[in-house]
């Protein structure tokens, strides 16, 4: 099997399982009302086992470079990606200034959680897993610290310090020092495999709740409308930004785990959170909705060439 069909393998089950969350919702299998359990289940416990499960035991975590650099690049190409975005979403009038900042947030913001992760363990190794899960801090800091600026109110009582600081990041800043001196030795096997075992479940789960949250936002969508707002974000985020990762990823000499990141990174569409924080906050859920929905439909087609052709420019 080639690479390109191997990396439409490894995309497809993907949006399988975000269909079959799609399908739960809209014959009533699942209701609104279990969500915010099900998604705390995901952040608290799921999430978190998951992170033990690929950083414990990871020696490219044991390289300095893999622990300082994978959060720098993670906070400097979501930060990048936010003033690009908002530049255009002025210059381009993309809407009034609660439609602009929210086309910034969503565009600027790749999935860097429920895609990249299935999509690196089938390609690379556990190695290249735990990279991407310390990439993702810097990704978790710039989105709260910055992105939810664009579109932060008063709705929200907790600080921003609260909110960098969710169970995920705690998670890796626990899991990264005790992979350093190898804790994994000392602590039982079948508490590893009841991480694992719990580890395995958040993937699916979450993918589940992002098509059950499809099913509730696009029945008064009409995408149609206003149809360049979703086509300036895939230009951008499926277009030129791919072009810059790879680019910047062939410029420096990266360890061979963070090249990968970078490379599947690249591809990815527009991350799903910003639907959500764009109904609690001051945004507008439906330009959210649209930008997430164009990009997501378009990754389908463009993943597997994007990560094709960083793999042949970096020979990896």
């Amino acid at each position: 099997m080639d690479t390109t069909a191997l990396i439409f393998t490894a995309v497809m089950p993907i949006f399988l399982v975000i269909g079959s969350g799609f399908f739960a919702r809209r014959v009533g299998w699942l209701n609104e009302e279990a969500d915010r359990s099900m998604m705390s289940v995901v952040v608290n416990l799921l999430y978190p086992a998951f992170i033990f499960s690929y950083i414990l035991g990871n020696d490219a975590l044991r390289t300095p470079s893999n622990i300082v650099l994978p959060p720098l690049i993670g906070f400097t190409s979501i930060v990048a990606g936010f003033g690009v975005t908002m530049l255009l979403a002025r210059r381009l009038k993309i809407g009034n200034q609660k439609e602009c900042r929210t086309f910034a947030f969503t565009t600027g913001l790749y999935n860097y959680g429920y895609f990249p992760v299935p999509i690196i363990a089938l390609l690379f190794d556990r190695e290249t897993t735990g990279v991407l899960l310390v990439h993702n801090v810097g990704v978790e800091i710039a989105m709260w610290s910055l992105g939810v600026g664009f579109i932060l109110s008063a709705n929200d009582p907790k600080s921003a310090w609260r909110r960098i600081f969710s169970a995920p990041v705690i998670s890796i800043l626990i899991a990264v020092p005790l992979n350093l001196l190898r804790g994994d030795q000392y602590i039982p096997s079948f508490c590893l495999e009841a991480i694992n075992l719990l580890g395995k479940c958040a993937i699916p789960i979450g993918l589940i709740l992002i098509g059950a949250t499809f099913a509730d936002l696009a029945k008064g969508v009409r995408m149609l409308e206003r149809i360049r707002i979703p086509i300036t974000a895939s230009l951008l985020r499926m277009g030129i930004f791919p072009v810059a990762f790879i680019f910047f990823a062939f410029l420096f000499p990266f360890s061979p785990e963070l090249k990968q990141v970078i490379i599947v990174q690249a591809a990815m569409p527009c991350a799903v959170f910003p639907i959500v924080l764009a109904r609690h906050f001051d945004g507008s859920p439906e330009v959210a909705l649209k930008v997430v929905l164009g990009t997501t439909m378009v990754s389908l087609i463009t993943i597997p060439i994007w990560i094709s052709v960083g793999l042949k420019v970096l020979d990896l």
